[in-house]
């Protein structure tokens, strides 16, 4: 990561004068200065550090908006559907393939985004000072830097900190839960509850991740259903458009599909609103050809229906999922229903049943892909119940054989890190 200048750079051109303009303003000299990067120490003023924090948010909207969307082709989430560039799904991620010579948009998006969270909230303490402690500025940026963290923690597979030396990608989960608990107390001293319910439900979903399930449900009991902590985005430029939504909503692209996943028919069946999707009467198939599947059935996904829907970043019913896993874990199995089957009954759909632990077990997985379908959560659920051994099998169609459950850091960060 390139750290801010200290010096402003400056840059004279100096235009000649062509013959004619000679003849008449002899010895002219026409100067032109560009001042070059802006002086670090210019930051260092309570002015700039609503904008410093808004650009880590920004950073994190980038990163997330990129993950999800991969991560879900490789989840099969979504199905791939055609074009493997621009917007597409390339052929590596069509097969379920992470590798480290796949690009790097994804490493420097996400890492990015940690790092100017985590410069915005260190510069905010230092320029505030005393007051930094009751600063909702200053909760804001600590929020970014936990759900930044949590996105490397959940996505990739190694942990690197500002080049150093790779270790476990749990190392994000600790800076992640370190984050949300300093946010916690400072929007709280601000009097911000939004955004200590936010690093609350963060917190929640890191400690989940970290194997602390009795902390996890401790925070998360303190979430109410309807609580809701939203990514949003923009459609003032092609960057900040939701990457789901634009790369298959025929505008031009059809890169990817509800078809052959486990939403399709499961939508069908129970109209459970929160897998909606759609289909077009006169564009069948997707824009290209998926392997020798050909061109498939084009059904497109519409919980991120317009270039600016967000992305939950946290939810009160995602909180109810970490109780009933939390329950499960401790051999609740009753109890981890009530909890798994709260989203359901208040939606009026058919609950879950389980006599079994390896039965409810598979019922959450179900209903954590159901609940946090394309968020960019799914590679990390599955990559730490593998780890665990958690029983209950994931439904036949999201098996995709040979898939990596993590993003390889990539070729340009093992050739530039001295310490990888």
């Amino acid at each position: 990561m390139t750290t801010m200048p200290s010096s402003v750079t400056t840059r004279v051109l100096r235009a000649g004068c062509t013959a004619a303009i000679a003849a008449t303003l002899a010895g002219c000299t026409l100067d032109a200065t560009n001042p070059g990067p802006i002086q670090a120490a210019a930051l260092d003023n309570p002015g700039a550090l609503n904008s410093l924090v808004a650009g880590a948010g920004r950073d994190l909207s980038e990163a997330l908006n990129w993950v999800s969307y991969t991560s879900s082709a490789v989840t099969r989430e979504l199905q791939p559907a055609g074009s493997t560039a621009a917007f597409g799904i390339s052929v590596q991620q069509q097969a379920g393939k992470l590798r480290d010579d796949d690009g790097d948009t994804w490493w420097n998006f996400a890492q990015r985004a940690r790092w100017t969270a985590e410069d915005a909230a260190a510069r905010s303490k230092t320029v505030l000072g005393a007051t930094a402690g009751r600063s909702a500025t200053v909760a804001q940026a600590l929020v970014w830097a936990g759900y930044a963290n949590r996105l490397l923690g959940e996505n990739f597979c190694d942990g690197v900190i500002n080049g150093g030396a790779p270790g476990p990608h749990t190392v994000y989960f600790e800076r992640a839960e370190a984050a949300f608990t300093e946010a916690i107390t400072v929007a709280t001293a601000a009097a911000n509850v939004p955004l200590a319910q936010a690093a609350t439900a963060g917190r929640a979903s890191v400690r989940l991740l970290r194997n602390n399930p009795t902390g996890a449900a401790s925070d998360a009991a303190t979430i109410a259903n309807a609580f809701t902590y939203v990514m949003p985005y923009f459609q003032n430029e092609l960057d900040q458009y939701n990457r789901i939504f634009w790369a298959g909503a025929n505008q031009p692209y059809r890169a990817h599909t509800v078809w052959n996943t486990v939403n399709e028919a499961y939508r069908k069946t129970t109209r459970d609103p929160r897998v909606a999707y759609d289909s077009s009467l006169t564009v069948l198939v997707g824009d290209a050809a998926v392997g020798n599947l050909g061109r498939v059935r084009w059904y497109f996904q519409t919980k991120y229906a317009l270039r600016t829907t967000g992305i939950n970043l946290s939810s009160g019913w995602e909180m109810r999922l970490i109780e009933a896993e939390a329950k499960l874990i401790a051999g609740d199995v009753p109890g981890a229903m009530t909890s798994l089957n709260a989203r359901r009954l208040a939606l009026s759909l058919q609950p879950w049943t389980a006599t079994t632990a390896t039965q409810a077990w598979a019922a959450l997985k179900r209903e954590r892909g159901i609940e946090l379908w394309i968020e960019g959560r799914r590679l990390g659920d599955l990559r730490r119940w593998t780890t665990l051994n958690r029983p209950g099998d994931l439904d036949p169609l999201e098996l995709l054989a040979g898939r990596d459950l993590c993003f390889a850091t990539p070729l340009s960060e093992k050739q530039t890190n001295p310490n990888f």
